[in-house]
């Protein structure tokens, strides 16, 4: 058995005393414990056991109503994503696979937002600390998405990378927009506290057209710098930038965006800025000096900004392949403690090992929705080719099983779960089956949904299973009709038949029909059992007799009992129906079927007299059919 790479959490369940025994219960997705009253294990005391049934769920977020959106939406990003063909190359598929990726993340960014505004608006303190940790993870979720995106979904080359970088870095870094806005709004923005942090942070971020428009202010405010701010303003305005979608080559990029790396070196070399110590400090970011970018690790805040920033002003040409030494080194020298979950979940995707992204964000993450949706599309994006895991499930369809059966346990998003069953060709359907057995039918609507996704699919079985079920709940509440469509439904024979017996009893004690348009459109189910055709067959001649087609009628009665479809507890009814015909003014019998009739007679009463045991006695009417006038 492989050893576990980080120790499980552990769970403190309220209310359980110290030393007290627990038995639990596994359900799908959750456990139920309860103390015992069983002796203590150091003094043998016989505990009082508990009043309490604790429930630990294995996912709390499947219960967040907001994140029940990220589900739903979800779901129908995953289902757009099978039916791309498989048949169409590469490339025309990648654009495809770019877009969905984009609308993963917009529907996390739109429900992160929502548990933001939530979280604002709730009294609560508990709720609101709640929320602010589910922003948390979804926050660190989309990071992550947006980094897989750009290195392994869209696969920019050198040049495109840095672009596609600097735009993950500038999207995950939006408080300097906020800091910015709050400059502007006051009197004087080039007085503010917070005016220089939110220049040095625009051009940390590659953002130079921002902080250039920063600098006129600067520059209105000291007439006599106005050259050295000219200066800062022309090197800004000139620092290269690659255009993917130009006629520039990658190498002609890189020997213009050298001569201006040169001149502003040279720029810092003869102390250009040496009079002003912030225009300065820019001049040494745009040189790439690591020193002066390590001192300001509070407008960087992250490494990985820090990485970005570095490449930005040092090594703009970066291939793909050169990323996890950058990658590392930048980690190294910014962190100053060991690396957190997420930092060592990036660093695995800048070194582009996509399997021990999805391992780390398995561990990391409280469930299986971002592992499963990301190894599918990257899957898709024929990513995970090599990986089958040995216990015959490839990577995808293992999480994609584990979410899905997550699903399964809440009310209403196990339909959801049914379309990701369907997509693992493997175990999918085995898992549909098992997992489709524990849905509470609480309705008959319910029973209907869970039955109509069963025969889409040719479950068999569990149609049987549920049709039983819904035909015995209904006739334990005395549902008769509601019970015999559902056993006819679940083509039991042994149950239709008992409730056929039922119905029969009913019209003995009452004289009259119930459910009948169930049982005048049974049509070819009728042939279900004996007794269901008896039964519809039975209807039928009461049907013939109230339109007066007598001599149909007589024919029909006299063949339930020479066929032997009628039970043989149930003659003497039929006989007691046949008198209003016998006395009609016309002859409504002819000689031979009289003669039968007396036949069919003599046989019920010898039949009684030689019985032993009185268990077969024949029901009578209460109230017999009338004579027709």
């Amino acid at each position: 058995m492989e050893e576990v790479d980080v120790e499980p959490a552990i769970t403190n369940i309220p209310a359980a005393s110290d030393g007290k025994h627990l038995g639990f219960a596994w359900g799908p997705g959750d456990i139920l414990t309860y103390e015992t009253l069983y002796p203590y294990a150091s003094s043998g005391v016989r505990g009082s056991g508990s009043l309490y049934i604790h429930e630990v769920r294995k996912d709390e977020d499947i219960y967040s109503p907001i994140l029940r959106k990220l589900f739903n939406e979800s779901h129908h990003i995953f289902v757009g994503l099978q039916i791309i063909r498989e048949d169409l190359p590469s490339k025309n598929k990648k654009p495809q696979f770019v877009s969905i990726s984009k609308n993963y993340r917009s529907v996390i960014r739109a429900c992160m937002e929502e548990l933001q505004q939530a979280a604002v608006s709730t009294k609560v303190a508990d709720v609101a600390t709640q929320y602010g940790n589910q922003v948390s993870i979804l926050l660190a979720i989309e990071l992550i998405w947006n980094l897989c995106e750009v290195l392994f979904i869209d696969a920019a080359p050198a040049g495109s990378l840095l672009l596609h970088l600097l735009d993950w870095v500038r999207l995950h870094k939006a408080d300097v927009d906020e800091k910015a806005r709050e400059v502007l709004q006051s009197e004087s923005p080039a007085e503010h506290r917070d005016y220089w942090d939110v220049v040095v942070s625009y051009v940390l971020q590659g953002r130079l057209e921002e902080a250039r428009q920063m600098l006129v202010k600067q520059a209105t405010l000291h007439p006599a710098a106005r050259n050295m701010f000219k200066l800062m303003d022309t090197l800004l305005s000139k620092m290269p930038f690659y255009n993917p979608g130009g006629t520039q080559t990658l190498t002609e990029f890189d020997v213009k965006w050298r001569h201006w790396h040169e001149e502003v070196d040279r720029c810092l070399q003869d102390n250009s800025f040496a009079s002003n110590p912030h225009l300065e400090l820019i001049c040494k970011i745009l040189v790439g000096d690591e020193d002066t970018l390590l001192e300001h690790k509070g407008l960087l805040s992250t490494w990985y900004h820090f990485l970005v920033t570095r490449l930005l002003f040092c090594h703009p040409t970066v291939k793909p392949t050169e990323l996890h030494f950058y990658a590392q080194s930048c980690m190294t020298m910014f962190l100053d403690m060991s690396p957190e979950p997420l930092d060592s979940i990036l660093l695995a995707a800048f070194e582009f090992d996509i399997h021990q992204v999805i391992k780390d964000c398995s561990i990391a993450l409280n469930n299986w929705w971002f592992v499963a949706h990301l190894t599918d599309l990257l899957d898709h994006c024929k990513l995970l080719q090599s990986h089958n895991l040995h216990f015959g499930s490839n990577l995808r369809e293992f999480l994609l099983l584990e979410y899905a059966s997550g699903l399964f346990t809440h009310h209403s998003l196990w339909q959801l779960a049914v379309d990701y069953f369907d997509h693992c060709p493997e175990f999918g359907r085995v898992y549909l089956e098992l997992q489709i057995e524990r849905v509470p039918l609480e309705t008959e609507r319910k029973a209907l949904k869970v039955l109509r996704i069963c025969e889409q699919r040719q479950m068999s079985e569990q149609v049987r299973s549920i049709c039983k079920i819904m035909a015995m709940r209904a006739l334990r509440n005395n549902r008769l009709g509601s019970a015999l469509s559902w056993s006819i439904r679940a083509k039991d024979a042994a149950f239709a038949t008992l409730i056929s017996e039922k119905f029969l009893q009913d019209y003995c004690a009452k004289g009259t029909f119930s459910d009948l348009d169930l049982i005048d459109n049974l049509g070819p189910s009728m042939l279900l059992s004996d007794r269901l055709t008896f039964l519809g067959k039975y209807r039928e001649f009461h049907k013939l007799y109230g339109e007066k087609h007598f001599s149909e009628a007589a024919k029909l009665l006299l063949s339930l009992m020479t066929a032997k479809i009628a039970p043989r507890s149930f003659w003497m009814t039929l006989l007691t129906d046949a008198l209003p015909l016998l006395e009609q003014k016309e002859v409504i019998f002819s000689a031979d079927q009289t003669y039968e009739l007396m036949f069919c007679l003599e046989e019920l009463t010898s039949s009684l007299n030689t019985a032993a045991v009185d268990a077969d006695r024949p029901m009578q009417v209460r109230r017999p059919i009338t004579k027709s006038p």
